[in-house]
């Protein structure tokens, strides 16, 4: 039985296939479009090379992903290696050039030799529809971010005082800036008529929102330049805030109803400080398929909350942070775990005892964290839901 090795380089509108036989001898090298015809049509004169063909390509989605689904809706194994893990192992190479095709070439040969790569499986319905759920979420939230400190910066430059009084991640002061920016026109309004107009528009605790605006207005009677000018772009802004406010509210409805819909949605929000949101995307950035990673230990190493050792000659038992590791799977271990220190008594005492070995905050959130990694694992190994332990009774 002859096995053949292919590589994929993939790219946004073609790809480049290289196949290999066990000799490392090239047996194609082909440019293709990235077009479903001629996919079909390199993967028929891939298959007629030998009678057994594993894959590699360097990107897991985006591009890649209609090649990828060709490929498995075909039963072929595929494994995934990272641009930068080619990018290494092009330096053992001969020759100092890149193409694409010695980028192919060098995939297929890391397949060929390797047993540790990635294999990419068909992901599980539900945790595909939160991916992309929860990274429109991470977009929205970035751009609210931006547009609140360009609104912060305007208001800034026209009434400090303002600016410093509100919160401006809430409704209220938002809805208060659509209408009234300067110092003047909030006094000229005054405290009762600022209430009403605010009520009219169903903010809460509009009296007191009101009575701190006119205080912030009476301490800056002195006019700045630009300031009309400024005004208007500081009312634009937080209309753009209040729209960004409401696409993010009616995504997480949308990401609650998709979750509630997989059947881990139980066990994982029955973990403290893991609610809907960052349920759903620790399912996203797992796939929700504990198996592929095989041990907590592998999926603590993929969310970067267990070190690493770095060690060389007489220097050993030093430890450091992974470089290659799952950014959003981090945030959902890390924030979890700081939620968890405040609403949880295990969680916190466990926080305090690491405290007090000396660690410090980050190193005690780590740790706690990498714990929670194994109760998690165990709790979608067995299919339960958390359940705290109880307290420790006084000896008598």
């Amino acid at each position: 039985m002859a096995a053949i090795w292919a590589g994929i380089d993939a790219g946004k509108t073609h790809h480049h296939c290289v196949a290999i036989d066990e000799s490392g001898r090239r047996l194609l090298s082909r440019r293709v479009a990235n077009d479903e015809t001629e996919l079909l049509e390199l993967l028929a004169a891939v298959l007629a090379l030998g009678d057994e063909v594993s894959w590699g390509i360097d990107l897991a989605d985006g591009g890649a992903a209609l090649a990828i689904a060709i490929l498995l809706n075909h039963d072929q194994p595929v494994h995934y290696i990272s641009g930068r893990t080619i990018h290494r192992a092009s330096e053992s190479y001969r020759g100092e050039g890149k193409t694409d095709a010695k980028d192919a070439a060098v995939i297929a040969d890391q397949v060929r030799v390797r047993r540790d790569l990635h294999p990419l499986r068909a992901g599980d319905e539900t945790a595909i529809d939160l991916k992309i759920l929860t990274g429109r979420r991470m977009d929205l939230v970035a751009d609210r971010t931006r547009t609140v400190n360009r609104l912060r910066a305007q208001l800034t430059g026209i009434f400090p005082g303002l600016e410093c009084a509100l919160d401006l991640t809430n409704t209220g002061p938002l809805t208060l800036l659509t209408g009234y920016q300067t110092s003047a026109a909030i006094r000229r309004l005054g405290a009762k008529r600022l209430e009403t107009w605010l009520r009219n528009r169903k903010v809460r605790r509009a009296g007191h929102l009101a009575e701190t605006a006119v205080e912030a207005a009476e301490r800056q009677h002195t006019s700045l330049p630009g300031e009309k000018l400024t005004a208007q772009l500081v009312h634009t802004l937080a209309k753009e805030v209040m729209a960004l406010n409401q696409q993010v509210a009616e995504l997480d409805k949308l990401i609650e109803a998709r979750f509630r819909d997989h059947h881990t949605f139980e066990v994982i929000t029955s973990m403290p400080g893991l609610g809907t949101i960052l349920g759903a995307e620790f399912l996203a950035a797992t796939g929700g398929d504990m198996n592929v990673f095989g041990t907590p230990d592998r999926l603590a190493g993929f969310g970067s909350v267990a070190p690493v050792p770095r060690d060389s000659g007489k220097i050993s038992g030093n430890l450091r942070r992974p470089q290659r590791y799952n950014r959003r799977l981090q945030r959902v271990f890390y924030t979890s775990a700081l939620f968890s220190i405040r609403h949880c008594e295990e969680s916190r005492r466990f926080y305090d005892r690491k405290r007090a070995e000396g660690k410090r905050h980050t190193q005690a959130v780590l740790a706690l964290a990498r714990r929670r990694v194994n109760v998690l694992w165990a709790l979608l190994r067995d299919g339960r839901c958390y359940e705290p332990a109880p307290p420790a009774r006084a000896a008598a």
